[in-house]
């Protein structure tokens, strides 16, 4: 950092969260800067009972007429910090899930210069788990896999978890109003992230689930999840592998494709013809299915060792200017 002292700035959503935000914002450490607080036309009114209750001078509050979700809030809190001349933004939700004594530890190494982006895991400790609902383990196992293929980041968990910092200087690269305003905000974040080639750090913690029911319901994300995830994995594989840069990994994807293609199709074909004529498949029939099948899988998976082992591991922001 060029400061003697960095900046640092938390962005809070605030949409029903009037019981908890007052708790959380007595609770954000003395090392925070400016705090701004973003009222996503709630219906509690949110952003007027911290303009009213709240006597912190480095609190902020910006209204939205119109409900824009998370990641619509999100977007207008990440213009307002970069206005503050911050040096990281940091993201805490008003509901109370978050501890707020933990901003030292997601800023830590970003502070230090090992990555771009730190977000919480509330999966690194089984002790951490017990108070956590088991549907919300299950999904949260899932929604994983589907982001580390769309996202890229294989040595990281917990996708949705919104406890997140981020050096500004990234920040600043990142286009902030193609990011998906819904609760795939998180999850769209990691994937722009990783077409910059930034670093991401997963830091341990503890959720705190007292009655809250959460918003990401699995009939109501379901589809707009795939949809999301299948959209941000081709675009993430033709940009890295077939547009940025094309070596060895792009040509087994390619081939590996077309060949277990091949594969199943006159597999099926030759499987169909013997079952109208009653003629069974010669062996070099069978094997004419079976080799490319097994060549396409075994190149698949070679190209899916190299995209694990490609997780950008130098950070980006100490080669970007202020």
């Amino acid at each position: 950092m060029s400061k003697e002292k960095p900046v640092i700035t938390v962005v809070i959503p605030c949409y029903k969260v009037k019981g908890k935000v007052l708790g959380v914002l007595a609770r954000i450490p003395p090392e925070v800067s400016h705090i701004i607080c973003v009222d996503d036309a709630c219906p509690e009114q949110s952003g007027a009972f911290i303009k009213q209750s709240c006597r912190d001078k480095r609190v902020q509050v910006i209204f939205h007429e119109k409900n824009r979700g998370v990641g619509g809030a999100m977007v207008t809190g990440y213009k307002a910090a970069l206005t503050t001349d911050a040096d990281i933004v940091v993201k805490v939700d008003g509901d109370g899930q978050m501890a707020p004594e933990l901003i030292p530890a997601f800023t830590a190494p970003i502070l230090k210069g090992t990555c771009d982006y730190t977000k919480g895991n509330r999966f690194f400790r089984p002790e951490d788990l017990h108070g956590m609902p088991g549907l919300r383990i299950f999904g949260n196992g899932i929604l994983s896999f589907l982001t580390k293929l769309s996202g890229g980041y294989w040595d990281i968990f917990d996708p949705t978890n919104g406890y997140t910092a981020i050096h500004a200087r990234v920040l600043r690269q990142i286009p902030l109003e193609k990011l998906d305003p819904s609760y795939f905000y998180e999850s769209d974040m990691l994937f722009r992230l990783n077409i910059l080639r930034a670093v991401v750090r997963d830091i341990p913690m503890s959720a705190v689930y007292d009655g809250e029911e959460s918003g990401l319901t699995i009939r109501r994300i379901l589809w707009p999840f795939l949809k999301g995830h299948a959209r941000n994995f081709s675009k993430r594989i033709v940009y890295n592998y077939f547009l940025r840069d094309f070596h060895i990994a792009s040509l087994e994807l390619l081939l590996g494709i077309v060949f277990l293609l091949f594969g199943i199709v006159f597999g099926l074909v030759k499987w169909s013809l013997g079952e109208e004529t009653g003629i069974p498949a010669s062996a070099g029939t069978v094997m004419l299915g079976a080799l490319p099948v097994i060549l396409g899988f075994q190149m698949l998976l070679s190209f899916l060792q190299f995209d694990i082992q490609s997780v950008p591991r130098t950070p980006l922001h100490q080669s970007l200017p202020d």
